[in-house]
């Protein structure tokens, strides 16, 4: 028999929790979530590397990032709503096994086009990051519900953010493919622990898997919430992922002629945005959520003015990435805060379809902003960039308007 915690149940769908969710339980969601979330962006550094080893373009390359995404959108419309169907202990700590074999076929790629379809499986598995968001927030008491998500996501940020630094110090000193090899490791071992200390947690849906999935578009159509918070996500997170796509070429390339282990360090800028996250779901909880939504695009918009200017001041691309991490951040906490107040019986679906319209957005900016980097240089993204940004402004002043 599987050892579990004896003072922790899962909630039934929709059930109020009365206890304090167990703060070691909590750590342990927030370090799988970030050990899991990295595997989308070890590969940014690497960039440049891949590029030299396969001789390829910056374009063709740049589809390792692009894909992983792509592949992470087929996981939510696929993998996702089975949260709601099956055994959730089970089905994430499978998931993430998966996930470190398709990892280790990334290391042991002998060409692109291999690396890219395993890339892409990469992608898909990794969802089991989202997986584990839903299930914090269904154990998680209503109290408290929008700090536990919000501790669960700074989690994430964190591993958004090492995953860049690791990668490029890993890469830098054995290799690209080495970082790939580790990352697998790291998951079997994230298998492991939440097979053994996650407690049983089911769902108790009654439905057959195509019509879970079918049901996608009945909750879509019937949740306007949910719509409004998906168009914002895609907005926030198309901004976030056209500066992450280029950044490398721009840092390797005049003025800077940076390494992989320097470019990696630029992951580390954007820990401000780990604060962030904790401390917007403290307000969300709060009732707050309309002006640091309206903030947080506000946030997002006014940083590109200075990630322009960091194509020749480092000082001013720094600060404009801190500016750009905390508002997306902000944006993606009040977000998933909103959404997780709807229907408790299909939380994963919810997230499932939030977080489509979430990766989509940064998976199209992800091509744009490559392609535009080819063609017109870093101004072209700033660009992309500042009109996604401007977007989210207007978006949230609608959504503040329909709040009065």
């Amino acid at each position: 028999m599987d050892p579990t915690p004896t003072t922790l149940r899962a909630a039934e769908p929709g059930e109020v929790g009365d206890e304090r969710l167990d703060r070691r339980l909590v750590l342990l969601l927030a370090v799988a979530v970030a050990v899991s979330v990295a595997n989308l962006y070890y590969v940014q550094p690497l960039l440049p590397m891949l590029r030299h080893d396969f001789r390829a373009g910056d374009g063709v390359v740049a589809l390792a990032t692009t894909l992983g995404q792509l592949g992470f959108v087929i996981g939510l419309a696929l993998v996702l709503p089975l949260g709601d169907l099956l055994e959730r202990r089970g089905l994430i700590s499978t998931t993430a096994l998966a996930c470190a074999a398709s990892l280790l076929l990334t290391g042991l790629a002998p060409d692109l086009a291999l690396l890219l379809a395993a890339m892409v499986l990469v992608g898909v598995t990794a969802v089991v990051t989202q997986l584990v968001v839903p299930l914090a927030a269904t154990l998680a008491p209503a109290r408290e519900r929008g700090r536990v998500v919000g501790m669960v996501m700074s989690g994430l940020l964190v591993g958004i953010l090492l995953a860049r630094t690791l990668s490029g110090l890993v890469a830098a000193a054995a290799g690209w493919r080495v970082m790939f090899y580790l990352a697998a490791g790291m998951m079997a071992a994230v298998s492991l622990a939440l097979r053994r200390l996650l407690p049983v947690s089911r769902a108790g849906v009654e439905l057959s898997y195509p019509r879970l999935l079918a049901s996608l578009w009945q909750i879509l159509r019937t949740e306007p919430v949910l719509r409004r918070r998906a168009g914002l996500g895609a907005l926030s997170m198309g901004a976030f992922s056209a500066l992450w796509t280029s950044i490398a070429f721009l840092l390797a390339g005049p003025p800077y002629h940076y390494g992989s282990d320097r470019i990696g360090l630029f992951g580390l800028v954007g820990a401000a945005g780990a604060v962030m996250a904790s401390a917007a779901g403290r307000h969300a909880d709060r009732g707050r959520v309309v002006g640091l939504t309206v903030l947080s695009a506000t946030c997002i918009a006014g940083a590109y003015a200075a990630i322009l200017l960091g194509a020749r001041s480092l000082p001013v691309l720094v600060g404009g990435i801190v500016v750009l991490d905390v508002g997306c951040q902000g944006m993606h906490i009040t977000n998933q805060s909103e959404i997780y107040r709807l229907r408790g019986e299909v939380r994963t679906r919810l997230n499932s379809l939030y977080m489509m319209a979430y990766f989509l957005g940064g998976t199209a900016a992800s091509g744009a902003s490559a392609a535009l980097y080819g063609l017109y240089g870093w101004s072209a993204v700033a660009g992309l960039g500042l009109g996604l940004g401007s977007a989210a402004v207007l978006a949230s002043l609608l959504v503040a308007a329909r709040a009065r």
